[in-house]
Formats: structure tokens, C-alpha cells, sequence
């Protein structure tokens, strides 16, 4: 996704940053990735909302393959856990 079709976040909307990544797991009762080196980093997103559509359009790319997941990670969490979701 190219920095233009990002939706720009609001100036008085708090920051929310959300990481969307994934790869190929080992086994599908595990979260243990085949071979970490090759994740594929889908992007950093300003709110949930972009960060599911992102991960939505990555994960249904690879439906055929059953050990491909992603995932959204919550890095505003990570960064400021005094911070509460929106």
C-alpha cells in the first residue's frame, strides 16, 4: 500500500499505530513461524481500521495455503500501555 492510499489520521485523533505482518507457521495449532527471516512486513497503519483492511487483503491472498497467517499487532499498546483503544 503506497503512502497516498493510506487514509490520513485526523489531527486531534489520538495516534494508534498498528503493525500488520505474517508468515508461514510451522504447524496450524502453533504460532511458531517456519522460518522467521522471511515474514513478510506488511506495513505499520495509524488506526485499526486500516490495519484490518490491510490484514484482511494480505490473508486473503493466501487462502490457498493453509499455513500462512497474519496478524495485527497493537504497537500503541506496546509503546504506551496507559493508552486505551479506541
Amino acid at each position: 500500500m503506497t503512502d497516498t492510499a493510506r487514509p490520513k489520521q485526523a489531527k486531534n485523533q489520538k495516534q494508534l499505530l498498528h503493525l500488520v505482518f505474517g508468515g508461514e507457521l510451522e504447524t496450524l495449532d502453533s504460532v511458531t513461524f517456519r522460518d522467521p527471516a522471511k515474514l513478510d512486513i506488511v506495513g505499520i497503519y495509524p488506526d485499526n481500521a486500516s490495519a484490518l483492511a490491510a490484514w484482511k487483503a494480505k490473508a486473503h491472498s493466501t487462502v490457498d495455503n493453509a499455513h500462512m497467517r497474519y496478524f495485527v499487532v497493537h504497537l500503541h499498546r506496546l509503546l504506551d500501555p496507559d493508552v486505551e483503544s479506541l
